[in-house]
């Protein structure tokens, strides 16, 4: 989806974005679960000694449950962050990005307008599910049984902290989000020539289209982990 036409509305995006983001948090949200355990435990006296280890102890304790402990809320919160995402990214690469004489997309721009998507996804989506993720996750991690699962999280924050208590830490989780997406979105681009050898007639072939968007994820992710650690 990092290759937007004109034919390409904001609506279509929106609606792919949504339903990609639902899936792959679904797929892929015991990897972030574990993740954040590791993130949370102390560093003095450890818990757990690595991924394998947090993933076989979550699944002997509570089982398969265990590890989807907050999906709910991250599988939606997910689909929202793609549906802010490519929305955003299409508009912006419709209305600002392209060259007037051209109708090409520069580098540059495509950098500015992937930090835009990448704010936008954290303003709206992100930071929210994020936080609420984190806690229902140390909660469990910590057993305190203070929230039953994210919806009553959610509840009790805004009752507590009112609706800025969703949005604890939200600067570093915009620079990541928006760093992350500056970076993502021309580095696939990149990727996808070297793969292609510059055939442009596979830009929506999933197969190329999946190898270079899990690719520039990679990195991504290994520029913008330590926000996230902040976060």
């Amino acid at each position: 989806m990092a290759f937007v036409t004109k034919n390409d509305t904001g609506m279509k995006t929106v609606v792919k974005g949504f339903l990609t983001g639902g899936t792959q948090a679904f797929l892929t949200y015991p990897t972030e679960y574990v993740k954040t355990q590791l993130q949370l435990q102390s560093k003095t006296n450890p818990e757990y000694s690595g991924m394998i280890d947090c993933f076989s102890k979550t699944w002997k304790e509570h089982g398969l449950k265990g590890l989807y402990r907050g999906a709910g809320v991250r599988i939606i919160g997910a689909g929202f962050q793609q549906m802010f995402r490519w929305g955003a990214y299409t508009n912006l690469v419709n209305m600002v990005g392209r060259d007037e004489k051209t109708g090409k997309l520069s580098p540059a721009m495509n950098v500015v307008c992937g930090m835009g998507a990448g704010i936008c996804e954290a303003v709206c989506a992100v930071t929210p599910v994020e936080t609420v993720k984190t806690r229902v996750t140390d909660d469990q991690r910590r057993n305190t049984g203070k929230y039953k699962g994210s919806g009553d999280a959610i509840v009790k924050i805004l009752k507590s902290e009112g609706p800025l208590g969703l949005y604890r830490g939200a600067f570093p989780t915009i620079l990541k989000q928006g760093t992350n997406q500056a970076v993502r979105m021309p580095l696939q681009v990149q990727i996808f020539t070297l793969i292609s050898l510059g055939d442009e007639t596979k830009k929506q072939n999933p197969i190329y289209n999946g190898g270079a968007g899990f690719l520039a994820g990679c990195g991504s992710v290994i520029l913008t982990q330590p926000q996230d650690c902040v976060k």
